[in-house]
């Protein structure tokens, strides 16, 4: 599952806040799809403060313990598809939700990053690796309140390593993007990573989203 880890990004903040306050709980059976979902929760005081979670799945810091130490695995995949349930008790105080894919080798970044605006303005958008903003899908996104809701993002690294953002699916409604992006070249990183993150609104109201059956598939 997801983890929060401190990378230095803001040495000053903790889970207890006052600016911002996060938590993360495992093993949650209600609600739940499977009985066993993990619950994420943000508040605060700072407007529009994010929390992000992150999992290094292959390569450094692997929480699969598929390390990769050759380096001949990470390089040969292309393509990744992130699956998974979130449920939201109080869905419309939520910024954004937002669902990444990461690769990193060779010293370049490839970040395939989603974001579901909801108080943000019930829209998709995709991460724009160069100019580091994002950029309107123009799919809408509405995700249920008090409801389960699925959530199948596929991605693609193409053989000239461009980034393809190819479809997003939400409670089996699939809408296909085919946008194209290129990687950055500032990493000394090497792996595949996922992260999960939670946008504060302008009154960073407290929320908590609970998410289940998180599949991620790389081949």
């Amino acid at each position: 599952m997801l983890r929060s880890d401190n990378y230095s990004i803001c040495a000053s903040c903790t889970p207890n806040g006052p600016k911002a306050t996060w938590e993360m709980v495992q093993g949650i059976t209600l609600p739940s799809v499977s009985t066993n979902s993990s619950q994420f929760d943000i508040g605060g005081t700072e407007p529009f403060t994010d929390i992000l979670w992150n999992n290094h799945l292959i390569g450094d810091l692997s929480s699969q313990n598929l390390h990769d130490s050759n380096k001949t695995l990470i390089p040969t995949l292309h393509n990744f598809v992130y699956d998974v349930y979130f449920f939201g008790a109080n869905l419309p105080v939520s910024q954004a939700v937002e669902f990444d894919i990461n690769q990193f080798f060779n010293g370049k970044s490839f970040i395939w990053g989603h974001e579901c605006r909801i108080a943000g303005g019930h829209e998709w958008d995709t991460w724009d690796n160069a100019k580091e903003e994002w950029v309107p899908s123009g799919i809408p996104c509405n995700p249920k309140n008090n409801e389960w809701n699925h959530v199948v993002i596929e991605v693609q690294r193409t053989d000239d390593d461009r980034l393809l953002f190819k479809s997003i699916t939400l409670n089996d409604e699939k809408s296909v993007l085919n946008r194209y992006d290129n990687p950055t070249a500032r990493t000394g990183w090497y792996g595949v990573t996922i992260n999960y993150q939670q946008d504060g609104n302008r009154d960073q109201d407290p929320y908590s989203i609970w998410l289940d059956k998180l599949n991620f598939s790389y081949w």
